[in-house]
């Protein structure tokens, strides 16, 4: 609770040093905010042994960052809004971005292979969303508008484009579409 009582508040805790600490804790500013998230990496080593033990590919696509660092990825959303997730608790949907580093970094520990994960963008240019955005269009022209904004939506580096990133997790010697060199 906050100093006088009234109102739920973030306090500070010590960091736990344990195997899942990443290095960047002690290498960030004084007051930096360094999310650890062990379910994460936890989720990544099962899914990890599941396809070294099984063989095949998983494929992952979430809004978050490719490479670690310090901040805050704690999100509220209420009516379409951000807003501090203290501010209605229960009446608010949290969210976090996805710690991707840990969660790869827990597939690589349980032996399973992760190709460098890419943008949204960038991973569906690569399966060729702009030749099948061109293909629908050009078979049905009145539609142009909607599918160019569609497309947008999702390739946009100011949209989804580069928000959302793709990651794969996959046995040894497999080469998941999109994400090969």
């Amino acid at each position: 609770l906050s100093g006088d009582g009234q109102a739920l508040a973030f306090g500070l805790v010590p960091l736990p040093r344990t195997a899942a600490t990443p290095a960047r804790a002690d290498t960030a500013p004084t007051g930096a905010v360094i999310e650890v998230s062990a379910a994460a990496r936890a989720l990544g080593e099962a899914v990890g042994l599941r396809l070294q033990a099984a063989g095949g590919a998983a494929l992952f696509i979430d809004y978050g960052s490719l490479a670690p660092g310090p901040g805050d990825t704690l999100q509220a959303l209420r009516r379409h809004a951000k807003e501090s997730p203290l501010e209605h608790p229960g009446a608010a949907d949290l969210t976090v971005h996805a710690d991707f580093a840990g969660f790869l970094g827990g597939a690589r520990e349980a032996g399973a292979a992760t190709p460098p994960g890419l943008t949204q963008g960038e991973f569906l240019r690569r399966l060729g969303i702009e030749a099948r955005a061109a293909a629908l269009t050009a078979r049905n022209p009145g539609a142009a508008g909607r599918l160019a904004r569609q497309l947008d939506r999702l390739i946009g580096p100011d949209q989804m484009g580069d928000l959302f990133k793709a990651v794969a997790i996959c046995s040894k010697g497999l080469q998941p579409p999109g994400f090969d060199p």
